[in-house]
């Protein structure tokens, strides 16, 4: 009994979270993501008042637990999130996961458990990390359906999916990841996230075309080195900016300088 009432507890608090988070992916006034990895960096970043929702991103994640990111297990991933999520729970802001492909068959077992620790969204890749093969369209939006239906079980309607396509990465084409892209959002997907891949990227033209695709409901990383900026991309209509490992690489760089520097000494 007291099992069951920790969890309606838990539910009804999320609803509100999840509902507010939600409501912030707006086109032309993008949620903006200064992605996090740990307790630390996460309390950093919720502490500031521009920072409406924390994101965390895998590679970063998985770097942090002393692995890579295509041997983050489904274990280490969610508990990284609770430990995020209790050391940001004061501030009272919602917490999205990169949850990777899903996990295959322990897909509904990982979202219950993301949602105890009190995450109200994710991203989902269609990129099967086993197979190295994406899945194919019908798989994949089955999956986001399956992330949706068991977040309501739980009693979170609202939950968000930021449903991430690697068409372009795996040397596909545009118009593949259009198809993806409306059958995702179809399937109930908050945003679709084009990653281009670390060399690649998304062009200028493409985030346009997109953006028109998807009314908006667009995901791009945010490139510092020459790449659109925050503004440009607001003003051409995406709904949602992320940095991935970008802070995380930038402060363990900032790290290592400094103890050499004290090591020198």
């Amino acid at each position: 009994m007291f099992v069951v009432l920790g969890i309606l507890l838990i539910a009804y608090a999320l609803q509100h979270l999840s509902i507010s988070f939600k409501a912030f992916h707006v086109s032309g006034s993008p949620l903006i993501f200064a992605n996090i990895y740990d307790a630390v960096s996460a309390r950093a970043v919720a502490s500031l008042p521009s920072a409406k929702a924390l994101a965390t991103a895998s590679y970063a994640v998985a770097e942090a637990a002393g692995l890579k990111d295509d041997t983050l297990t489904r274990a280490a991933n969610v508990a990284a999130a609770r430990n995020i999520s209790s050391a940001i729970k004061e501030f009272g802001k919602p917490l999205s996961v990169d949850f990777q492909d899903g996990y295959g068959d322990e897909l509904e077992e990982g979202i219950t458990e993301l949602l105890k620790t009190g995450v109200v969204g994710i991203n989902l890749e269609d990129y099967n990390g086993s197979a190295k093969i994406l899945y194919s369209i019908s798989e994949a939006t089955d999956r986001v359906k399956r992330v949706l239906n068991t977040a309501n079980a739980f009693g979170v309607p609202q939950f968000v999916v930021n449903a991430r396509c690697d068409t372009l990465v795996q040397s596909g084409s545009l118009e593949e990841v259009i198809e993806r892209g409306r059958a995702y959002l179809a399937a109930g997907a908050t945003t679709v996230f084009v990653w281009g891949g670390s060399s690649r990227g998304v062009s200028r033209d493409e985030v346009v075309r997109l953006v028109k695709e998807f009314d908006g409901r667009l995901n791009v990383l945010l490139n510092l080195s020459g790449g659109l900026t925050t503004k440009e991309l607001a003003a051409i209509g995406v709904a949602r900016i992320s940095i991935g490992p970008t802070l995380q690489i930038g402060a363990m760089a900032k790290l290592q300088k400094d103890a050499e520097a004290i090591l020198a000494i």
